[in-house]
C-alpha cells in the first residue's frame, strides 16, 4: 500500500460503497477523476453547469436509489453547493458533498478565491469536517457514509485541502475502508419494545375514528407494504405527508390523500375529525399539519419514529414507539388483531367521494388555456406502474399533492422540500439512479428557469428523462398575495412581479439537444406523454396553461 495516492483511496472507496455517479463542476479532485476513469470506469462523472444543480442531482439520485448521492465542487463554488444541500437536509436525503478547502501554506494571505467556507455547511449537514492529511481519507470517508445513512438520513460534507482538493495527489500508506452496510438507507433497523407496540395497538383498538398519517420516514424505511397491510388489518384510513405520498397508492380504498398545507381537502377534513392520530415517520411539521391545525393540538395522538427527540415534539402523545418504521409496523402486524369500523369508513368514503365530485369538472376540463388539474389527471392515468414522478414546490407541488394519484406500489413520488427549481435537476439524478425506469418531472416555468442550462447536461449525457412544464408565463402562486397587498385586485404594476414573457420551452429544448413537444389543447396531453415516454432521449413537454387558475387553499 506504500505510495498509494489519496485519489486512488478515494476512488476505490466510492466504488466500494456502490457509487455509480458523481455530479460536479470542474475543477475538483482532478487526480481522483483520472483514477475513476482508469480503475472504475463504470462510475459516471456528470459535469453540470452549476454546483447547486449538482447537489440537487445527487439528492434525486439518493431518493430513488436509497444510496448516498455524491456531489463535488472546488472552493470557489463551495457555498453554491452548500445552498443546494439545504433541500436534502430538510428532506432527510443522504448526500455526500466534497469540496476544495484552504491550504495552511496560504491561509490569511489573500490567495485567489479563498474564503473560509466551512461554517456555511454547518446548518445544512449532519456532519461537516475537513481532510488535511491524505492518511485520513479512509476513516473520514467511512464515517461520512455512516452519518449520512444512519438515523434520519441527511447530507454530510468533507472539505479536502487544496482549492481543488489537491490533497488527493499526496501519497499515503492507508488503504480503503469500506463498510457496505452503510451504502444503503437504512443500514440498521432498531426494533421496537413489545410493551410500546401493545400500548399503541390498544389505543388504536379503542378508537372509533383513528387515522394514520404516514411521512417520509415510512418511505425511506421501505415500509409501504407494511403500512398498507396494517391499515387493512385495523381498518384505518391513511393520510400522508407530501414526502410520504407514495407509501400507499392513492387509488387504495383506505387512502384519503395528502394532508396539511399542500393538501387534498378531504384528507384535512378526515384527519380533523379523527379521535386518534397515529403519526408514523413524520416530523409533524407545519406543512404536514397545516401549521398544527390539522389535527388540532390536543387531539389524542401516538407516534412512531426512529429519532426519540421527535416523539411528542409538536403533539402530546398517549403512547409512542422508538423504532425503524418497517420494524415497528411488522411487529404491530404480528401482535394486532383485526378491527372493523364500518361507520367511520363510510364517513371517510363520503368525504372523499364528495371531493372527487367537486373537482370532476376541472380534472376532465377541455378548457383552453389548459387547466393544471387536467395535467395531474393525465399523469395519474398515463404513468407506467414503475414510473418515478419528481415534483417541484410551489404551485407544482400543490397541483400534484391534491390532484394526482399514485396508482401502483412500484411508483415513486419525489417532492421538493421547499426549493423552487429543484425538480428538474433532481430528475436528472433520479434518472441516473434508475436508468431503466420512466422518470417524469413536473415543474412550472418559474421553476424550470432556475436550472434551464441542465437541459444541455441531460442531452450531452443521454439522460432521458421527461420534463413537463406547466407554462403559464408567470409565477402565479404569488397572485393571491400580491392581490391582497394591492387592495384585493391585481394592477398592471403588481403583475410585473410575477408575470413573465411567453416563452416556447419546447423550442429551447430542441436547441439544446432535447425533443421538444408543445401542447396547447388538453386532448393532446395523453398523446404527448406517450410520445415522450417512448422517445429514448430527453424530452421537454411545454404545456401552455391558464395563468389565472390558482390551486385551492388548504382547509382546517
Amino acid at each position: 500500500m506504500t505510495g498509494r495516492t489519496g485519489a486512488r483511496v478515494l476512488a476505490d472507496m466510492l466504488d466500494g460503497y456502490g457509487v455509480t455517479h458523481l455530479f460536479h463542476v470542474p475543477a475538483i479532485l482532478r487526480r481522483t477523476m483520472a483514477e475513476l476513469e482508469q480503475h472504475h470506469p463504470h462510475i459516471q462523472r456528470v459535469v453540470t453547469h452549476g454546483e447547486k444543480a449538482a447537489a440537487y442531482m445527487a439528492d434525486g439520485y439518493a431518493r430513488v436509489s436509497g444510496r448516498p448521492g455524491v456531489a463535488a465542487a472546488q472552493i470557489i463554488g463551495a457555498l453554491n453547493l452548500a445552498a443546494g444541500l439545504r433541500e436534502p437536509f430538510l428532506a432527510g436525503s443522504p448526500v455526500l458533498a466534497l469540496t476544495g478547502g484552504r491550504s495552511p501554506a496560504t491561509k490569511f494571505r489573500h490567495v485567489y478565491q479563498e474564503i473560509d467556507d466551512l461554517p456555511g455547511f454547518d446548518p445544512v449537514t449532519k456532519y461537516n469536517a475537513t481532510i488535511d492529511d491524505a492518511g485520513r481519507f479512509p476513516d473520514m470517508l467511512r464515517h461520512a457514509f455512516r452519518v449520512a445513512t444512519t438515523g434520519r438520513p441527511g447530507p454530510v460534507h468533507l472539505q479536502i485541502q487544496g482549492n481543488e482538493g489537491q490533497l488527493d495527489t499526496a501519497l499515503t500508506d492507508a488503504g480503503p475502508l469500506v463498510e457496505p452496510r452503510f451504502a444503503q438507507v437504512p443500514p440498521v433497523r432498531p426494533e421496537p419494545l413489545d410493551a410500546d407496540v401493545e400500548a399503541v395497538l390498544q389505543l388504536l383498538d379503542n378508537a372509533e375514528r383513528p387515522v394514520i398519517v404516514a411521512g417520509g420516514g415510512v418511505r425511506s424505511s421501505g415500509a409501504g407494504a407494511e403500512l398498507v397491510a396494517l391499515a387493512e388489518l385495523l381498518d384505518i384510513p391513511v393520510a400522508t405527508s407530501a414526502n410520504g405520498k407514495d407509501t400507499i397508492p392513492g387509488t387504495h380504498p383506505l387512502s384519503v390523500g395528502v394532508v396539511g398545507t399542500y393538501s387534498r381537502e378531504c384528507a384535512n377534513e378526515i384527519v380533523g375529525r379523527a379521535d386518534l392520530v397515529c403519526f408514523i415517520g413524520t416530523q409533524t411539521g407545519s406543512m404536514t399539519t397545516h401549521f398544527w391545525a390539522v389535527p388540532p393540538i390536543g387531539t389524542p395522538a401516538v407516534q412512531i419514529d426512529l429519532e426519540p427527540a421527535e416523539l411528542g415534539r409538536n403533539y402530546p402523545l398517549r403512547a409512542s414507539i422508538v423504532a425503524d418504521a418497517r420494524a415497528a409496523l411488522r411487529r404491530m402486524l404480528a401482535l394486532a388483531g383485526t378491527s372493523a369500523r364500518a361507520s367511520w369508513r363510510d364517513e371517510c368514503d363520503r368525504l372523499e367521494s364528495a371531493w372527487r365530485e367537486r373537482y370532476r369538472e376541472v380534472l376532465t376540463s377541455d378548457a383552453v388555456p389548459i387547466r393544471p388539474e387536467r395535467i395531474a389527471a393525465e399523469l395519474t392515468a398515463g404513468l407506467p406502474g414503475d414510473a418515478v414522478l419528481v415534483v417541484d414546490t410551489g404551485h407544482a407541488g400543490m397541483w400534484m399533492a391534491q390532484f394526482h394519484d399514485i396508482t401502483a406500489p412500484g411508483q415513486d413520488y419525489l417532492r421538493a422540500a421547499g426549493h423552487l427549481g429543484w425538480a428538474f435537476s433532481a430528475g436528472i439524478g433520479a434518472k441516473c439512479a434508475a436508468p431503466d425506469r420512466p422518470v417524469v418531472v413536473f415543474t412550472g416555468d418559474a421553476g424550470f428557469y432556475y436550472h434551464l442550462a441542465e437541459v444541455e447536461t441531460a442531452a450531452r449525457r443521454g439522460i432521458n428523462l421527461v420534463t413537463i412544464v406547466n407554462n403559464n408565463a408567470g409565477g402565479n402562486q404569488s397572485k393571491r398575495g400580491f392581490d391582497r397587498a394591492y387592495g384585493g385586485q391585481a394592477t398592471e404594476k403588481s403583475r410585473e412581479m410575477w408575470n413573465y414573457r411567453d416563452v416556447d420551452f419546447a423550442r429551447i429544448g430542441e436547441e439544446m439537444g432535447a425533443l421538444g413537444i408543445r401542447v396547447d389543447r388538453p386532448g393532446d396531453l395523453a398523446k404527448a406523454l406517450d410520445q415522450a415516454l417512448s422517445a429514448n432521449r430527453p424530452v421537454i413537454v411545454d404545456v401552455h396553461t391558464d395563468i389565472e387558475v390558482v390551486a385551492p387553499p388548504a382547509v382546517s
